[in-house]
């Protein structure tokens, strides 16, 4: 089974609680304190498996918890830090916000990304000893670890996209030119899922190539498979488009190609404008005085596209099809890798801790805002720092916070506070 879009929930472990302890020891009077600091808690961590074409692994298990971090202990031991979780994804995953849509990070050429930071561990009761404090009976509690749901979309790094309707040969080309083994059959969706191959020719030139399977016409709207592994083809830079110049299954492989670029064009427009060879298969069964190769071969020149006719039984023509393929890829800009689309603000607030929900009230001439992840989030400002300030405002703005408060009735200059922190509105 092929997946390629799943959600998980993941979570860091929370920072361990800081120790109250005091030094005890024979013939040591007023030992003091010594309460140890807590363990951080475990981040969680996506790593690329190059192994890897699939989420599959996501089908049973999509919850990860990463360690907490140890408490504390006396003697000024510190608490353990809780391990890591490693989520080991393909190439070319891409870590999204299931909410907004937007792409939090590209798991397209780093191999490694912390998604969640664990806690950091409390203080022990011997960092607040002072001389007019002698005997700290308190110590600091660990920070919880971030957590958030996230859509993983794997969109696969394929240089090269073979696209055509079922039944063209795709998978028999792709066996014929690389190392791939796809279900090779003569009915239509017999490939299921993209297959990948590299195809080598020496010196270390070479691409890796993957066949799309399922485009027919209305792919773009759901029908078929299409619509599922379209966006298999997004990173491509080079497509060959496999048409039946045979017409075996009594399609005429010039509506083929409009159709299939019209489905293109439908489901993105920069899509369609990606370079293609057009790869005219089974020549073994043509006569070049044919009708449909005659009027094939009118309506590509017309395109202004390169053609190669093949044969992926007898193999004829697959040689200069993959030189070809090379010499274009030369020219090609790289492999999309996409840039993240979350902000800075966006980051804090899915990253903090506590559920999202903000309430506004009115007591006399003030107005109280709360939150569970508003208190948490308070904790990352410094309200002295005049950019972490401005930071803190924007998040209000992007959380719909100030909409509340206006939905509430405040005026300018009325008073509002947010736990301690207080301030003066203005428009």
């Amino acid at each position: 089974m092929f997946i390629d879009n799943i959600k998980i929930y993941v979570k860091a472990g929370d920072g361990g609680n800081g120790a109250v302890s005091f030094h005890r020891e024979k013939y040591v009077s007023a030992g003091g304190p010594d309460g140890g600091d807590g363990g951080r808690g475990g981040n969680i961590i996506f790593r690329i498996d190059e192994g890897a074409n699939t989420l599959l692994a996501f089908r049973y298990k999509r919850k990860f918890v990463a360690e907490n971090g140890s408490n504390g202990m006396a003697g000024k031991m510190h608490g353990k830090s809780g391990a890591d979780v490693v989520i080991t994804v393909p190439q070319g995953t891409l870590i999204k916000d299931p909410e907004t849509g937007k792409i939090i990070f590209d798991m397209g050429s780093d191999r490694e990304f912390i998604l969640c930071k664990g806690g950091r561990g409390g203080w022990g009761n011997r960092h607040f000893a002072t001389p007019t404090r002698q005997i700290p009976r308190f110590a600091k509690s660990g920070t919880k670890g971030e957590e958030r749901e996230v859509l993983l979309e794997l969109k696969m790094l394929a240089e090269v996209g073979l696209i055509g309707f079922p039944n063209v040969g795709k998978s028999s080309i792709l066996s014929r030119i690389s190392s791939a083994k796809p279900k090779i059959a003569n009915y239509h969706f017999t490939t299921l899922s993209p297959n990948l191959g590299v195809v080598s020719m020496g010196e270390g030139r070479g691409f890796l190539a993957a066949d799309i399977p399922g485009l027919i016409e209305g792919a773009s709207e759901g029908q078929g498979l299409g619509h599922d592994f379209l966006r298999h083809v997004d990173r491509c830079r080079l497509l060959l488009h496999v048409v039946d110049i045979a017409g075996t299954d009594g399609r005429d492989p010039v509506d083929d190609i409009e159709k299939i670029n019209t489905e293109l064009k439908k489901y993105s427009e920069e899509l369609s404008t990606r370079p293609q060879i057009i790869v005219a298969n089974k020549i073994d069964s043509v006569l070049e005085e044919e009708e449909i190769f005659v009027n094939f071969k009118n309506h590509v020149e017309k395109l202004g596209l390169p053609v190669v006719y093949v044969s992926a039984v007898t193999g004829e023509g697959l040689d200069e099809l993959v030189k070809l393929a090379i010499k274009e890829l030369k020219d090609l800009p790289p492999v999309t890798i996409y840039e993240t689309e979350y902000s800075a603000e966006d980051e804090a607030i899915a990253n903090t801790v506590g559920v999202k929900e903000t309430i506004v009230r009115r007591e006399d001439d003030k107005f109280i805002v709360e939150g569970e992840w508003l208190y948490n989030f308070m904790g990352q400002i410094n309200f002295d720092d005049y950019e972490s300030l401005n930071f803190f405002q924007r998040v209000l703005i992007k959380n719909g916070v100030i909409d509340k408060l206006r939905k509430a009735g405040v005026e300018e200059g009325d008073t509002v506070s947010i736990y301690d922190f207080e301030f003066d509105f203005v428009y």
